[in-house]
């Protein structure tokens, strides 16, 4: 089942190469099945998941010998990374329906589902060069998202500056990759992990898969490229990147840094706490002063990431829960958020605060929904991120309670711009001298808002379904570390 959505992927991502003569409405009726039928598959393979067994499961092994690098394309999901499987087909499914009124549709299609292989690949893949590459590869089409599909004059200096940190951050990961083959002689992880090294060799590979993982969140100081590129980037671009994409670190350090690394992710986790910490109330206090609503809601990002980085390194089941819980929490809300500003910029072309207010008395539903994503940003509870938040919260003061009480910190401060942001951008008056024309959401983006929404309350209401499914997986890294 896993092979078969990831080669279904890369042959309906050739099809666009080969036929040029296809019409608009067959490339968005053709996306929009290939979507939905991977993320269909996705949902079978979900339901057919054993989550009480700690192996990977539909793992599939091809063995290429090329003499100097016997490379394993091995594949295979365990509790945690179905999850992340799950939502990266479900949000490039809410892309291409969200998509469907853009002007460049083929390169708007083409990039997502190049991009929707490459992530799925990252997600599954258990071998470590192939890994790095897929890894890598994502720049590919995120680049030409930003940089080409991007709405403002700056995209291009946004383009770069996701490339070049996202691309320096991993040299070291590389060099790190190439030291594990040198000493191991082979970099499949299922016989890595088996391997023991010593406390030295951990602390430097540690190290070199850190600053990759670490710019990928972002955490302080690796964070500068995120705003301007979630400001640069079409809506598409900033849903992807702040819901996918910015999980790619979070994986990395529940897969690799905690489990090859435990001696020195123990040894190292001061510097991460003080760094997590630095970048929580940093981004809350940043928020607070910027005017272009997608920056604030960038910033909210890295606060809200840098929480969960705290959960991965409590080294204790309910921090990394929490941590995974608001990974996908953080997908689901940052992407309803992304998508409601796009509506907003796509009808008056700004997003300036100064040029908005009174929302309410024109858009009520549109201010209904931005209502219901706000207090799930901030962790209200019978959302999922309260569920995230609160888990996070007790694994590190479970850890470090300093830290917990710092952290807590961020999520006041973010009630603080958010609710800011809300009652600035709906209530008070009407500025009809900017804004003339007004209209509310149409069908199309109210089911995408409801989908969102649905399952954001669902994992609010009942998160023991997502609980009770990782936690063997939880316990397995656990043990592990």
């Amino acid at each position: 089942m896993l092979l078969l959505t990831i080669f279904l992927i890369l042959i309906f991502s050739l099809f666009y190469l080969f036929f040029f003569r296809l019409t608009i409405s067959h490339i968005k009726i053709f996306s929009l099945i290939v979507s939905g039928l991977i993320l269909i598959l996705s949902v079978v393979l979900f339901l057919r998941f054993n989550f009480n067994n700690t192996y990977f499961q539909q793992t599939t092994v091809f063995v290429v010998d090329l003499n100097i690098l016997n490379l394993f394309f091995n594949f295979g999901v365990d509790g945690i990374s179905i999850y992340f499987f799950l939502l990266t087909t479900f949000l490039i499914f809410i892309c291409i329906i969200f998509s469907w009124e853009t002007i460049n549709v083929k390169m708007h299609f083409f990039n997502l589902l190049f991009l929707e292989l490459l992530l799925l690949l990252v997600f599954t893949v258990l071998d470590l060069f192939l890994f790095y590459i897929f890894f890598e590869a994502i720049l590919i089409p995120m680049f030409l998202i930003i940089g080409i599909l991007g709405s403002r004059a700056r995209k291009i200096r946004a383009a770069y500056l996701l490339f070049f940190y996202t691309l320096i951050g991993s040299i070291l990961m590389l060099l790190g990759i190439i030291y594990i083959y040198i000493i191991v002689g082979t970099l499949n992880f299922e016989i890595i992990f088996t391997y023991k090294f010593t406390k030295y060799e951990q602390c430097l590979l540690w190290i070199s898969f850190f600053l990759s993982f670490a710019t990928k969140i972002p955490m302080f100081p690796f964070h500068i490229w995120l705003p301007e590129a979630h400001v640069e980037a079409p809506t598409i671009g900033s849903v992807i990147l702040a819901g996918i994409l910015l999980k790619l670190g979070v994986y990395g350090f529940l897969r690799f840094s905690l489990t090859l690394f435990p001696d020195a992710s123990l040894f190292f986790s001061p510097i991460v706490y003080l760094l997590s910490i630095i970048g929580i109330i940093y981004a809350s206090l940043t928020a607070i002063r910027q005017t272009d609503i997608k920056r604030i809601i960038a910033y909210s990002s890295i606060a809200h990431m840098n929480l969960v980085v705290l959960g991965v390194f409590s080294f204790n089941c309910i921090g990394i829960e929490g941590s995974i819980v608001q990974s996908i929490s953080h997908g689901f809300v940052s992407g309803g958020m992304f998508l409601l500003v796009g509506i907003l910029y796509d009808r008056y072309h700004s997003r300036l605060l100064y040029y908005y207010g009174g929302l309410v008395h024109v858009m009520p539903i549109f201010s209904s929904f931005f209502l219901f994503f706000t207090l799930a940003n901030i962790a209200m509870p019978g959302t999922s991120s309260f569920i995230g938040e609160f888990l996070i919260l007790c694994g590190v003061y479970k850890t470090n309670s300093v830290t917990c009480l710092l952290s807590v910190l961020g999520v006041v401060i973010c009630a603080i711009y958010s609710l800011w942001l809300y009652n600035r951008l709906v209530f008070g008056n009407l500025k009809i001298s900017y804004t003339k024309i007004f209209k509310d959401l149409n069908f199309r983006e109210f089911v995408i808002l409801c989908l969102l929404s649905l399952f954001i309350f669902f994992l609010g209401i009942y998160p023991a379904y997502i609980l009770k499914s990782i936690e063997v997986s939880v316990l397995n890294l656990i043990l592990l570390t």
